[in-house]
């Protein structure tokens, strides 16, 4: 057992309210410089529709993700190092920026300049890339509020199958968002596409990032992430992504789209697991068994073999202690309630979602039940939303999954209705989903009022290991011309420290021998 610490991230989707404040942050903090336009980080897209690029769960398509040959041997569905030589000048799996959108922008002086007229001066769009007028056709999060859905809904990869039963759904205007970063995976397909070795994952805590120096621009890394969540710079001819706020995280603060959303749906902690098993893991033949198999590779940071383990491994105390009151390992281990998205890429993501909870006492009133808000079980099967669809996105299809974890969800809400509105005590509720009334009740804590240090529970970088991991080559995947910041989140020998980021002035600053003065 090698047992490594991976920074994870989960989402409630019941409490997301799509108003983009986390995409605008993100944006504004990460990628608002030439050459990235079209460039988002942070995301929030309309369930179901075609989502961000277009169809971007198409990997019979985009090719993205792993597969596993006759043999059972886990390989990149891209192909591998002979089918890259051949493709290396033009590669058929690449999302053009069509599949993304043409950035555009407006002359906003026009509208102050103008002169006094009977009539309201108004404002074209522009190209941000040729500066030329035109005619808008699509952007980031077109789809919006059910935006195009006669035209676009059945084009949604996840409803395979299911286009009618949709179809009927929306005459009853039902739908949800989902917020994506990258996921920061176990076993990242971007990190094994990329010719030159300037993908990398952090051995400290799983951050995926991207070595500036080394990137050579042959863009694999894009096509072969099955979330395309890799982006390249048309100006610096450099591939970017999501970098999970890592100079936030090392000073032990969450990322700038947690810090700022709105409906408080994100939780961030450490998970232990075992890196031997990665591979294992990741090679399960039964696409249904990856969630199963990958939560059999967390470990419980309660276990004192598992401490002992981290010890040995070189796991701070701290750390080992965040891990313990980890809210994405309450969640995801404890509960059970959040899920991966899609587990059948097989790169076993560390980003993971609550599903959301329907409304369902309007299926109950329809079908001849009474409208109790409390009987809720019979209608699960009979959501607005289908639990099939949302068994493609979070589950591999195992709808049963999904529909254990809406039934969990359904029994905290009538089980704290019935103590806190009708002052009742509901013995049964806990025990039809197979759990505690205690459990239930942090639960409900967690997931519906829980404070700022319960959410986010992340442990500082160590400044004794600061100076080694600055030593190594490539540690820093934005040392660049023109790149949103440098690394000065990790104290160096030399006192100058990143001003973007103003907490770190704080930091003690580490001698060449590595202990702190």
């Amino acid at each position: 057992m090698r047992v490594r610490a991976q920074v994870g991230m989960v989402m409630n989707l019941d409490k997301c309210i799509g108003c983009h404040t986390c995409s605008v942050t993100c944006k504004q903090v990460w990628t608002n410089r030439p050459g990235t336009e079209y460039v988002w980080f942070n995301n929030v897209e309309t369930k179901p529709g075609l989502g961000y690029p277009r169809r971007w769960e198409d990997n019979s398509k985009w090719r993205g993700g792993w597969e596993l040959d006759r043999r059972g041997h886990l390989r990149l569905r891209a192909g591998g190092q002979l089918t890259k030589l051949l493709t290396i000048f033009w590669n058929p799996s690449l999302p053009s920026l069509d599949d993304y959108y043409e950035p555009w922008t407006y002359d906003y002086e026009n509208l102050v300049t103008a002169p006094l007229s009977e009539r309201d001066p108004v404002v074209r769009p522009h190209s941000q890339l040729t500066g030329r007028e035109m005619e808008l056709r699509r952007g980031p999060n077109w789809d919006d509020m059910l935006a195009g859905t006669p035209e676009t809904a059945a084009e949604d990869p996840d409803l395979e199958g299911l286009q009618e039963h949709v179809k009927f759904a929306y005459e009853q205007a039902f739908l949800f968002y989902l917020p994506r970063i990258c996921e920061h995976c176990l076993n990242p397909s971007c990190v094994a596409s990329c010719p030159s070795g300037a993908m990398y994952k952090r051995e400290e805590d799983g951050i995926v990032l991207v070595d500036q120096e080394k990137c050579r621009g042959w863009r694999f890394c894009v096509s072969g992430c099955p979330y395309k969540k890799v982006y390249f710079n048309h100006r610096t001819g450099k591939a970017e992504k999501c970098t999970l706020c890592y100079p936030r995280i090392e000073a032990g603060l969450p990322t700038i789209c947690s810090e700022t959303c709105v409906g408080r749906i994100r939780y961030l902690g450490l998970v232990l697991y075992d890196a031997d098993r990665v591979l294992e893991t990741a090679s399960v033949r039964d696409e249904r068994q990856l969630l199963q198999a990958q939560r059999e590779i967390f470990l419980d940071p309660a276990d004192p073999g598992v401490q002992a383990a981290a010890a040995r491994d070189g796991i701070p105390d701290d750390w080992l202690e965040c891990a313990r009151r980890s809210p994405v390992y309450a969640l995801a281990m404890r509960y059970r309630v959040a899920l991966p998205l899609h587990p059948e890429y097989r790169t076993l993501p560390m980003v993971w979602y609550v599903p959301p909870l329907s409304p369902i006492v309007n299926t109950l009133e329809a079908d001849g039940y009474e409208a109790d808000p409390d009987a809720v079980f019979p209608a699960i099967e009979k959501m607005r939303i289908p639990v099939r669809y949302l068994a493609n996105l979070l589950a591999a299809g195992d709808v049963d999954v999904v529909a254990g974890v809406l039934r969990k969800l359904a029994a905290m809400r009538a089980y704290m209705r019935k103590r806190q509105v009708l002052h009742l005590s509901d013995a049964e509720a806990p025990q039809r989903v197979g759990m505690e009334a205690e459990e239930l009740e942090d639960m409900f804590r967690l997931l519906a009022i829980a404070k700022y240090e319960d959410r986010y529970v992340i442990p500082k970088a160590h400044t004794e290991l600061a100076q080694r991991l600055a030593e190594l080559p490539g540690t820093c995947g934005l040392d660049f011309e023109g790149g949103p910041g440098n690394c000065g989140a990790l104290p160096r020998p030399a006192p100058a420290i990143n001003e973007r980021f103003m907490m770190l002035r704080q930091l003690p600053v580490v001698d060449p021998e590595g202990t702190a003065p």
